[in-house]
């Protein structure tokens, strides 16, 4: 389990604020500090010298957040996919657009993200924030720990599919 972060029990804490979601939403698509709507609520959370990935980790998770900021998420985004798996049809579509999203270049990650949230909202699957902060955080890692999780959390034994249809030996 991941360690609460100060900056997204914050936005949490935006969850009913309609007029805060709409200006975070407005980053949506846009380069880190375009949209000039989330200075209000994301520049006091940046660092005063600091990596410009850590800055657009902020943007963009903040702009992701306020499209999609259903309470309960749990996990990582692996773990969020695969509860969006269907038993007894076929998953290749999904498989697809997690693969996509496994092997998208850091610059490329906020394009990805955007599809990979839509879909999760659109399965009604809540998204870990404090989780996702992280691992956007830990994207371009060397060794790619945070795909290498999240494809464990997708693809490998345990989790919720066992939880749910039983243990299968």
């Amino acid at each position: 389990m991941t360690q609460p972060h100060p900056f997204i029990t914050y936005l949490e804490g935006l969850r009913e604020d309609r007029g805060a979601l709409a200006a975070l939403r407005r980053g949506l698509g846009q380069p880190p500090g375009d949209a000039r709507e989330m200075y209000p609520y994301i520049v006091r959370w940046l660092p005063a010298e600091g990596p410009a990935q850590r800055e657009a980790a902020h943007y963009l998770v903040a702009a992701l957040f306020a499209y999609h900021p259903d309470p309960g998420g749990s996990g990582n985004l692996g773990q969020a996919f695969r509860r969006t798996l269907d038993p007894n049809g076929d998953n290749t579509a999904i498989e697809r657009r997690f693969t996509a999203l496994l092997t998208a270049h850091p610059d490329d990650l906020p394009f990805y993200l955007r599809q990979a949230i839509s879909f999760l909202a659109s399965k009604e699957v809540p998204v870990d924030w404090h989780q996702l902060f992280a691992d956007v955080l830990a994207w371009g890692h060397p060794a790619g720990y945070v795909q290498k999780n999240w494809a464990r959390a997708f693809w490998g034994r345990g989790g919720d599919q066992e939880q749910s249809q039983g243990k299968e030996e």
